[in-house]
């Protein structure tokens, strides 16, 4: 067989080979055994030396027709491969625009979250400072500086998480109050400031107790401050957070950084001046009073001087209030056929 047929026949299995191929890889091997440096062409063209010379350029044009042919014709089935391959690709992921959209769930803050931003808020309009403590907390801070010394009594009415003799998880968030005390500048103006956060404390979970909860600590210091002014301050709080079908009630209390102390009971239930007294419930919500002597004392402030009032209010029962939720437990299950019910609280 002559060089003119070898080329030929070569050209024809070649055309044979491409349309049989179903994949790019197949397409590049053919396009390797004809074109490579040991490739069917080359192989072939390498005998034109053998040639006769009159013949050499007639066969010299035949093979680059031929390897022009070839290599187009390789182009072709690869460019139609991959029209192929992605006809393929857009009939799978094409999207019928009619169907309806999948709708995309949204979180949404936690209710206690939500009632504490709305307690800050409220502060911050009257001109409060929101400073947020450490949930670690020294004992000097949580219990020696708010007037209970290591032997004091009642340091039992918290049972404490310490960590070491004198590291603990705070009680209370009243350790902002010294820290506080501490940092202002009493000649800029009176002290009002505001301490949200979590607090804990050996307790049995039950529908109105936790172990962990939230608290907001609430403290002013400055001239002339009185009962009445820590009155207005809680009243105007729960009116706006309740609205003024809860009524308010102060009892005498007892805490070692007050003097005097209070309770504060707001009615689970909306009363007005008709209800008998027997039909409201309370339900106790914060503890407050006049800044103990001593406390201002240990943060180097006159109590000749300046006075001042604290409270400290708890969220979880403001917001079972609000919302009437009956167990506090509740908040910390997460289920979200109670949470979502107060995904749009605020809006």
């Amino acid at each position: 067989m002559d060089i003119k047929e070898k080329l030929k026949s070569l050209q024809e299995r070649v055309v044979q080979q491409l349309s049989l191929s179903k994949t790019d890889d197949a397409v590049e091997d053919i396009r390797v055994h004809l074109l490579g440096k040991k490739g069917d062409l080359t192989k072939i063209l390498k005998g034109l030396k053998d040639l006769a010379p009159d013949q050499r350029p007639l066969v010299g044009q035949l093979a680059n027709e031929i390897r022009h042919n070839l290599e187009e014709q390789i182009e072709d089935k690869r460019a139609r491969l991959a029209k192929a391959l992605l006809d393929r690709q857009l009939a799978a992921e094409q999207i019928d625009v009619t169907l309806p959209g999948k709708t995309v769930t949204i979180g949404t803050k936690h209710v206690l979250q939500q009632i504490q931003d709305q307690i800050e808020d409220h502060f911050i309009s009257q001109g409060f400072q929101v400073m947020y403590g450490t949930e670690v907390e020294t004992d000097e801070f949580n219990f020696a500086r708010m007037n209970l010394p290591k032997d004091h009594p009642a340091r039992d009415m918290q049972d404490t998480f310490y960590l070491t003799p004198n590291i603990l998880l705070r009680t209370q968030t009243s350790a902002m109050q010294a820290r506080a005390m501490d940092r202002h500048d009493f000649a800029t103006g009176p002290l009002k400031m505001v301490s949200p956060g979590k607090v804990y404390r050996r307790d049995n979970d039950d529908a109105t107790h936790s172990h962990q909860f939230h608290q907001v600590e609430g403290l002013v210091v400055g001239k002339g401050i009185t009962l009445a002014d820590l009155k207005g301050t809680l009243q105007a709080l729960t009116d706006e957070l309740f609205g003024k079908g809860h009524a308010m009630r102060f009892r005498q209390s007892y805490f070692p950084f007050t003097e005097p102390s209070l309770e504060v009971d707001i009615s689970w239930n909306i009363v007005d001046d008709q209800t008998p007294a027997e039909d409201i419930r309370w339900i106790e919500v914060l503890g407050a009073g006049m800044v103990h002597p001593n406390v201002l004392k240990m943060a180097h402030i006159d109590p000749e001087e300046y006075t001042g009032f604290a409270f400290g209010l708890g969220p979880d029962r403001f917001a079972m209030i609000k919302y009437g939720i009956d167990d506090i437990r509740n908040f910390y299950l997460d289920d979200l056929r109670f949470l979502k019910q107060f995904s749009q609280v605020g809006k």
